[in-house]
């Protein structure tokens, strides 16, 4: 009780503040908007610190946009610059989207959320191997909790590997390695999925159904799967770390990553979300199924739970925000909303920088001081991080041993099989009581596992080893071991993952399996 008083009384605190903010500038229409000068200063600054192409944000308050602006350049070499109708692709956001679009066929009774997903594909299923597939509902995989793994691949138009039918990818790829509802696992794949489901049951591809029963009934003209014809001319230019511009791709995942929109549009979706039957918007699906698609299902991070399609979070202050963001190679974008405030933020960028989460933050506390800390800004990039963090950690390149102390239970000689497309292949691994871990992939050598480590449930490590299929080997990788102790049994994931390069690269994950030697 004490909680929903305090609440009700920042919430109260939240609207006066809001009111005197109103009250401190006017639009170029005679509105009153928030005074933005000091993050437009800040956008600027961070755009020239951190060698930025540009940004373009928009955010809506009580049902209007009250900020939409680009900054700096949406094309470099043909200095075209950025504004808030500018296209900008927008990875991850793509799923509440594509989300979005699923529930449209829900309403209307053709796809059930608690049948199996299985039931909605063609001749490829989702294999269960050691679970049981039948159980991993097509919620399940809009939720992130199917079991299907992490994945990524894409495919460049200057190279010459083009992206798969799905059912290929899905016969490759599609295997739990968790049982449907153990855990929540971002898996790009099971968005994938749910673009072909999509397709099968609307009868139209992926592209035309979202053009056709989301974007126009909503008024979002520019907005497309992928880069709509004639629309090419507003889409900005995705840049590289080293600041060059990235051939355009593709990937075998469109429903979790392949929509392109402007930060106008993309507020307008959010406002959507809460609510608001703005004049050229056609109300798609209902405010229940609006209301269902952010409630909880899974703790997807410390602070955070996923619902269909959308992160829910709330900030230290207390602000409850319904949120996606998209990070891919020259992306970085953020969409937020937040219901009780009935407010909507969006910062879209062409290239991979932290400053969209920073500017985010930035203009929730403009917005609502006594609600969101001020955010400190991120650290500039170090030309170095990549050779110390991350992945190389997992490769073992200039990375220390971590050593831990097994439990009895993980102690020994474990042999099994990692299975990919083309065939199984023999992998053992020997686990010391000091903590070492070994491991063999086929008739490769003996090779150390480097950044070994148990959680009491999971053994993770990487190491460098070739398994054997043209899909990984078209990039230099590193096997990434995610094994569950079950009893005797360790199983999961052997993933595949391109080391850190200009270009982003592939997450190929295969089932493995293996038994302790006693």
């Amino acid at each position: 009780m004490r909680r929903t008083v305090r609440q009700s009384a920042r919430r109260r605190l939240r609207f006066l503040w809001f009111c005197v903010l109103l009250l401190t500038a006017t639009g170029a229409r005679g509105q009153t908007v928030p005074d933005f000068s000091s993050v437009r200063s800040e956008i600027r600054n961070a755009l020239v610190a951190w060698d930025a192409p540009s940004m373009a944000v928009a955010v809506a308050v009580g049902g209007e946009i009250v900020w939409e602006e680009g900054f700096g350049w949406a094309d470099r070499e043909r200095r075209i610059p950025a504004t808030e109708h500018t296209m900008y692709s927008l990875a991850s956001i793509s799923k509440p989207i594509t989300a979005t679009g699923l529930m449209v066929l829900v309403e209307r009774g053709l796809i059930d959320l608690d049948r199996p997903a299985n039931d909605y594909l063609g001749p490829a299923k989702i294999d269960g191997r050691a679970f049981d597939a039948g159980r991993a509902t097509v919620r399940h995989v809009a939720s992130h909790t199917a079991g299907l793994p992490l994945h990524y691949q894409f495919f460049y138009e200057d190279e010459p590997y083009r992206r798969p039918h799905m059912d290929e990818t899905i016969r490759r790829y599609a295997n739990l390695v968790t049982a449907p509802d153990e855990r929540w696992n971002y898996s790009n794949l099971g968005y994938g999925i749910l673009d072909y489901i999509i397709e099968r049951v609307s009868g139209q591809s992926y592209p035309d159904y979202m053009r056709d029963e989301v974007f126009q009934p909503l008024g979002l003209t520019r907005t497309s799967v992928g880069i709509g014809r004639g629309l090419e001319e507003f889409t900005a230019t995705r840049y590289a770390t080293d600041q060059g511009p990235i051939p355009f791709y593709d990937f075998d995942h469109p429903g979790g990553s392949a929509v392109f929109s402007s930060a106008h549009d993309l507020v307008r979706f959010g406002m959507f979300h809460l609510g608001h039957d703005i004049g050229d918007q056609r109300r798609i699906i209902s405010d229940a199924t609006i209301e269902a698609m952010r409630r909880p299902i899974r703790e997807s991070a410390p602070g955070d739970a996923y619902g269909l399609g959308w992160v829910m979070r709330e900030l230290p202050g207390g602000l409850r925000l319904q949120r996606h963001g998209g990070g891919m190679g020259g992306v970085r974008t953020e969409l937020a909303i937040a219901p009780e405030e009935n407010a909507a933020i969006v910062v879209l960028m062409n290239s991979a920088s932290p400053l969209t989460g920073y500017i985010s933050n930035l203009i929730w506390h403009t917005l609502y001081p006594d609600a969101v800390p001020k955010p400190t800004p991120p650290e500039l990039p170090d030309p170095h991080r990549l050779e110390r963090e991350g992945i190389l950690e997992d490769a073992g390149e200039g990375a220390a041993l971590i050593e831990f102390t097994p439990m009895p239970d993980l102690v020994g000689d474990w042999v099994g099989e990692v299975d990919t497309h083309l065939g199984p292949h023999r992998l053992a691994l020997a686990i010391d009581d000091g903590g070492r871990v070994h491991a063999q992939l086929g008739d490769q050598l003996w090779t150390l596992l480097n950044n070994a480590r148990f959680d009491g449930e999971y053994l993770r490590g990487g190491f460098k080893g070739d398994i054997g299929t043209g899909d990984a080997n078209r990039t230099d990788y590193v096997l990434s071991f995610e094994l569950r102790l079950r009893g005797d049994v360790l199983n999961g994931s052997v993933t595949a993952i391109t080391l850190p390069n200009v270009r982003l690269g592939n997450a190929l994950t295969h089932w493995a399996e293996l038994r302790r030697r006693r």
